[in-house]
């Protein structure tokens, strides 16, 4: 396709539910767009195409799609609607069939969207461009970089894991990796754009190797993932997004403990703190093994953070097994919990099991371990107050504040001010304040006060 002379005035938008891994590929999905002549606009000014990547990992992600839609619609109700993701792979009649929706995308497909922008004509019905599911064999690297201060870096796709509640295998397919050299490079590349942190993204991203040149055996390791990757100049922060707790290997975590860029920080799922429910779910370790993982980190990383996902109200989930996975939680040195409230999801296991657990019910459990999370976070965050740290400065104003989060995750915050956008600067955690954020001094300005102070008195 060649749209550079013919579409130099369409303006195109993007918007991405769901993980950090649709982040990355929305952002490399943008580029190949642009690099075709169209204009990058945001999502709620008035644009000529609207694409929406899609999740579905939750009822709430299914929902959200037409809420989006319409407002989509709303801009420009002429817009040409293309839907791509996990969504779109899974229920692609289901989107067509969305009123303004004109171009379903399935998980191979949605990497050649420029091959379908030639004709931009409203359908009355939405075309269908998705493959079967075995066919998502390939791998296609992606990476943010212009959307956040931090980069999101893709370095796997795929799960060759059945847990029972869970459509990912169904949407994108077997594990493969990148190449680790393409991996490298695309680090390189981020950092030459002047980004100081870059999240590593994937499935299942401790799987890293297999599949890395279309065969199943691992080349490559994702311990030596993070060893290549922690050897690339110009890198400020490496940090591992969510990893399995049977994959997050010591020799993992004694590397991360004494490297040069990768912070203090795991967000490693556990889905339920039963070894009955882990069972059901068909998990890959108990709880025994997540116990251990928390007190090896913890000993030779005292000040990490670690982020837990756990799943509330999944079939079978008594009051006595919910709390038992209650007070597990309660009682690990964890920092903060993604809590999912389980839905019923097509071609799962689990949506055929006994034991049902009514959703008023699941929506109480669900409360009860937000508020567990925010307990928490309170006690990490008061467990570093004092502490020397570097925080990095986001890039939006929220309510006239700049907010940025230290290596180990300490969410601060100062009044807004542009100029620390993208910045490393030495802080002191001072206190928390009334909206559960640290507030802070800065050390260099406080020494450069006291030199000021020095040659005042030497005169």
């Amino acid at each position: 396709m060649n749209t550079a002379t013919t579409n130099l005035t369409k303006k195109v938008a993007f918007y991405t539910l769901g993980c950090k891994l649709n982040f990355s590929e929305t952002a490399t999905i943008a580029r190949d767009i642009t690099a075709e002549g169209f204009e990058r606009v945001p999502f709620e000014a008035r644009a000529d195409i609207y694409v929406i990547n899609t999740c579905s990992v939750t009822e709430n992600a299914d929902k959200r799609f037409k809420t989006i839609v319409k407002q989509a619609i709303k801009s420009n109700p002429e817009a040409f609607l293309v839907a791509v993701g996990c969504y779109a792979q899974l229920k692609p009649e289901q989107l067509a069939a969305v009123d303004g929706v004109d171009l379903v995308l399935g998980t191979t497909e949605k990497f050649k969207i420029t091959d379908y922008l030639n004709d931009l004509s409203k359908n009355d019905f939405g075309q269908v461009h998705s493959c079967e599911i075995e066919e998502a064999d390939f791998y296609v690297g992606s990476y943010s970089v212009g959307d956040r201060t931090r980069a999101f870096l893709k370095v796997q796709d795929g799960c060759d894991y059945k847990c029972t509640y869970c459509t990912i295998p169904l949407a994108r397919g077997i594990s493969r990796s990148d190449a680790l050299e393409n991996v490298i490079s695309n680090a390189k590349d981020i950092s030459a754009q002047g980004i100081k942190e870059i999240v590593l993204t994937g499935v299942n991203i401790g799987d890293y190797g297999k599949g890395e040149f279309g065969n199943k055996k691992h080349e490559h390791t994702f311990l030596d993932l993070v060893r290549a990757l922690d050897k690339v100049e110009g890198i400020h922060r490496l940090r591992i997004s969510s990893i399995e707790p049977n994959l997050l290997k010591d020799e993992t975590i004694r590397f991360v403990a004494g490297s040069n860029c990768f912070v203090p920080h795991f967000h490693i799922p556990l889905q339920s703190g039963s070894n009955m429910l882990l069972k059901l779910m068909r998990r890959r370790y108990m709880s025994e093994l997540y116990v251990d993982r928390v007190a090896q980190i913890k000993k030779l990383m005292p000040h990490a953070c670690i982020g837990v996902d756990v799943i509330v109200g999944f079939p079978g989930e008594t009051d006595q097994l919910f709390l038992e996975t209650y007070e597990f939680l309660n009682s690990l040195d964890i920092s903060y919990l993604h809590v999912f409230t389980y839905s019923e999801r097509d071609n799962t296991a689990a949506a055929t099991m006994q034991g049902v657990v009514p959703k008023n019910i699941r929506r109480k459990r669900s409360k009860m371990l937000r508020g567990l999370s925010v307990k928490k976070r309170r006690a990490f965050y008061e467990s570093q107050l004092g502490s020397e740290q570097t925080v990095l400065f986001e890039g939006e104003n929220k309510e006239g504040y700049i907010h940025g989060f230290t290596a180990n995750y300490v969410k601060v915050k100062m009044p807004w001010d542009p100029s620390y956008i993208n910045t490393l600067h030495q802080v002191r955690l001072k206190d928390i304040d009334d909206d559960g954020m640290v507030r802070f001094n800065f050390i260099q300005k406080q020494q450069a006060l006291t030199n000021a102070a020095m040659q005042e008195a030497l005169k």
